[in-house]
């Protein structure tokens, strides 16, 4: 049979997704802080929405990002603080408070400024990390072009731990630098603020540190160079028979490793910020019954434009292009806004139904955690799983037990005899209880934990026990062992 090309006509249906659609779905996955961001881009690209300020139009204009629920007089607070006139009067500023005092004229006959006075620092746009402040130490050690190389280059491979992740040979292969300046460059760095910096693991961090504090011969730095293993299982039997100490010394050296040093010297100067968690959905109980609530605070209030509307009414004359790209404009902010509406309904509507498959979580917290799956949801509200799926990622909600993503409240069923199954997020929050409750010098083993568990009608194996541990990052037994 030979091979050849040949044209053919085929008719077929199929569903194609419309690019309306396609930012419904998106607007559908947004969280609320992604949600913000959408809704400014639009109103800066889309002329035929406007923001609105006015609440008799949220009331009255059904086309607006959120109604509002109370009418004027049923209870709605009302702003009375004085609007800012262009005839008030700003004091002027006095920018010799802000002025760099860092000068050779420095005198302490000057006026020392308050406390809570801002410095020159509060106007830095980007926080100084490990390497600047390395690097700025680094600019008194009067190295030559070489050493600044070799210098940079080590603190260029520092993680955020302060830990060296390259060795001797590398930094030689890569700076050109014989074996005699890498080591004098790293023993400068590590000379250096904070105590332990540029050390290749946790024993010389600490062996370093002690150095410092002239305890370079010390038990405690025994200790930290060849029993680090026995330190971090809490063994003070065994190193006190390997250093031939008594175990109140070995206790004492262990108290004053754990207490007066840091295992990470490099985290404090970390560049990392906090991301803080702003929930989507707020659940308050309010006269005995759960009430769910969006959160649009600080979110634009958008209509369509009144003003591109009665142009496009009103001027008969106006170029079909022009006509055609008002008509667009308009019909794209509609769209947008009914996908807005749609996605707070979609949100309202799923964590409603999740309140009452739930309730029990929200009155005595995640131990009464039941088995939920997106199927049960999906069918309480008459939706399809993907579009639940896609309502509860990366999305939160602020509850009476805490802030938690819409996800937690989703868990596989765990049987027991005789009684309703479990949710296995609710027997993980057993497990952590029965291990903040335990005594750390006794700590309970997983077997243990798992005949714990069974005598509260919870079978499940040892070794899920185990794994249930792990996620939560809980150490094993002989981690959490105290003398």
């Amino acid at each position: 049979m030979a091979l050849e090309l040949r044209q053919q006509l085929k008719l077929t249906q199929k569903l194609v997704m419309t690019q309306q659609l396609r930012q419904a779905i998106k607007l559908l996955q947004l969280n609320r802080l992604e949600l913000s961001n959408a809704l400014q881009a639009e109103l800066e690209q889309n002329p035929a929405l406007e923001e609105d300020f006015s609440i008799e139009e949220k009331i009255s204009n059904p086309q607006s990002l959120t109604a509002v629920e109370e009418a004027p007089g049923s209870g709605q607070e009302t702003d009375y603080t004085e609007p800012v006139r262009a005839t008030d009067t700003i004091p002027e500023t006095n920018w010799e408070d802000y002025a760099n005092t860092f000068d050779d004229n420095f005198s302490f006959s000057h006026e020392t400024p308050a406390a809570d006075a801002p410095s020159q620092f509060d106007f830095i746009s980007k926080k100084p990390g490990l390497s600047a402040y390395l690097q700025w130490q680094l600019a008194h050690s009067n190295l030559d072009s070489e050493g600044w190389d070799v210098a940079l280059f080590i603190v260029g491979n520092l993680n955020r731990y302060g830990f060296l992740e390259v060795d001797l040979p590398e930094v030689m292969a890569e700076t050109g630098c014989d074996q005699d300046t890498a080591e004098y460059i790293l023993e400068v760095i590590q000379d250096l603020d904070p105590p332990g910096i540029a050390a290749r693991d946790v024993g010389e961090s600490l062996f370093l540190q002690l150095e410092r504090k002239g305890m370079g011969d010390s038990l405690a730095a025994e200790i930290a160079l060849h029993h680090l293993n026995h330190l971090q299982t809490g063994n003070h039997a065994a190193i006190a028979r390997a250093t031939g100490r008594k175990k109140p010394e070995v206790v004492k050296a262990i108290n004053f490793i754990t207490t007066e040093l840091s295992p990470y010297p490099g985290l404090p100067y970390a560049e990392e910020s906090t991301n803080y968690i702003v929930p989507d959905i707020y659940v308050k109980k309010i006269d005995g019954e759960y009430v769910v609530r969006l959160n649009d605070d600080d979110l634009p209030h958008l209509k369509l434009s009144s003003h591109y509307q009665e142009l496009l009414q009103s001027s008969g004359d106006m170029e079909k292009n022009s006509r055609a790209y008002l008509k667009e404009k308009l019909k794209d902010a509609e769209w947008f806004l009914k996908s807005i509406h749609q996605r707070q309904r979609t949100i309202l509507k799923t964590m409603e139904s999740i309140l009452r498959f739930q309730h029990d979580f929200f009155e005595y917290g995640p131990t009464r955690l039941k088995p939920l799956i997106l199927r049960d949801v999906a069918e309480d509200i008459e939706m399809h799983e993907s579009t639940i799926s896609r309502v509860t990622s990366n999305k939160y909600v602020h509850t009476p037990q805490g802030i938690y993503e819409l996800k937690y409240f989703f868990s596989t069923s765990i049987p027991r005899e005789g009684a309703d199954p479990l949710a296995a997020e609710s027997i993980r929050e057993r497990i952590r209880q029965l291990i903040r409750d335990e005594d750390p010098r006794k700590p309970l083993s997983d077997d243990a934990l798992s005949k714990k568990l069974a005598e509260t009608n919870v079978q499940i194996a040892r070794r899920t026990v185990a794994k249930y541990r792990e996620q939560m990052k809980i150490l094993p037994v002989k981690h959490r062992r105290k003398s």
